[in-house]
């Protein structure tokens, strides 16, 4: 499972000119299922999202989490994140699990994640339009294959 992390002031996710999602200050979650993803790799994904320490104190130094600045949380779909660029100049997306299984492993991230903050969601499989406002800006990586 990989994730893009981007701390934001705000964020929206719409579907066919319809806001889906919208979310003020928290993180937006571009959120990639690989074949091979279990529920433990949900939930070291979002133990390590949830606290880490990414949200400036009172002296301007990432010492917050999302949970201490009781932020919020876009959750989009993003099979792309599973891309192989290894060869030739078209992505290989074989590494990306089955559509309806990966929209069952998302929808128990989205839920798991729920538990800790508010959380707002793409819609799986659609075309979406994502407006993102970076904050920082202020992006990472994380991979459950190496936490």
């Amino acid at each position: 499972m990989k994730a893009v992390i981007q701390r934001v002031s705000r964020s929206l996710v719409a579907v066919d000119g319809s806001v889906v999602g919208k979310i003020g200050r928290g993180v937006n979650i571009l959120l990639g299922v690989l074949k091979g993803d279990r529920p433990e790799d949900i939930e070291k994904m979002v133990s390590k999202i949830v606290n880490l320490r990414i949200f400036p104190d009172e002296s301007g130094k990432m010492n917050r989490s999302l949970v201490d600045i009781d932020g919020e949380a876009l959750v989009v779909s993003q099979f792309t994140l599973a891309s192989n660029l290894k060869r030739g100049r078209r992505p290989s997306f074989d590494e990306a699990m089955e559509p309806s299984e990966a929209k069952r492993m998302y929808e128990l991230f989205c839920d798991r994640l729920a538990e800790y903050v508010e959380v707002k969601r793409g819609v799986f499989g659609a075309m979406m339009e994502v407006e993102i406002v970076n904050d920082g800006p202020v992006t990472f990586i994380v991979d459950s294959r190496e936490i």
